[in-house]
Formats: structure tokens, sequence, C-alpha cells
């Protein structure tokens, strides 16, 4: 499982107009499942989003996770964050989870996070979305439950 997580002030999703979900201050994850994933990716890749000491504390560094500052978090699926760039201008999705893997997945992932008591908004699977933030720092990491980087 791979995520790309933003540190953002507020953030919204809409999709053909109509707002899905909307935070303030939190967390915006972009989520990509793999064909490989099973139950422990998707318990690694919320736990270590939860726990990213990424947010300030009262000296200003970045020593307060998610759950410290009880946050809000915008869970979106993004299959190309599987895009393997390597050979040709196309990218190819062969890495990424098929749809209905890749939902069931993204849904455990969305559960795990919800049940840590944090306010959890979610995209639309399979939709195409438009995501609206304000990134806080700017602050982006990446994880990737395979460890490749």
């Amino acid at each position: 499982m791979r995520a790309v997580v933003q540190r953002v002030k507020r953030a919204s999703v809409t999709v053909e107009g109509e707002l899905k979900g909307s935070i303030s201050s939190g967390l915006v994850v972009f989520i990509g499942v793999h064909t490989d994933d099973t139950d422990s990716d998707c318990e690694y890749t919320a736990d270590k989003i939860l726990n990213l000491r990424i947010f300030n504390d009262e000296n200003d560094k970045m020593n307060l996770s998610l759950l410290d500052c009880m946050g809000e978090i915008l869970i979106i699926s993004q299959f190309t964050l599987y895009g393997d760039t390597r050979k040709g201008r196309r990218p190819s999705f062969n890495s990424a989870a098929a749809p209905e893997k890749g939902n069931l997945y993204y849904r455990k992932l969305v559960e795990i996070v919800k049940n840590k008591g944090i306010k959890t908004e979610i995209g639309e699977f399979g939709a195409v979305m438009a995501v609206d933030y304000i990134n806080d720092g700017p602050v982006t990491i990446l994880v990737d439950s395979f460890k490749d980087f």
C-alpha cells in the first residue's frame, strides 16, 4: 500500500460538483493499493499515517502526530500512485490492485482510521474527483508498506 500524506490547513473533495467530504486542519492522504496488499499492509499504513510526527508542538518543532493533536483526515483513493514510468512515456498500472480489491483495502484502511476516533472524510472510489486543499508547510510525506522508499 502506498500513501502520499500532506499536512493541510483545510481540504475538500467534490464529484461532479457535489461535495463529498471536507476537513479543517489535518491530513489529506492519497492511497494506492498494490496487487499483493494484505490486511497487514492496511494496518501498517494506517498506523504509520496516524503516528507520523509532522505537526508542530509548543516549541514549533514537528513532534506531534495526528492522534496527538486530534486533527482531521481526508482519504482519497488513487490507483495512479502505482504508475510505473520506467519504460516509455505512458505509465503502466500493472502493480495497482484491481478495482474490487482496491476498494476493499481502501475501505479497510478508512475503517482502521475511523476506529481511532479521528474525524475521517473520504472521496468516492473510482470517481473522477476534484480535490482542493491548502498544504500547510508545505509538508508532504511518502509511505509505502513494502518499504520501497
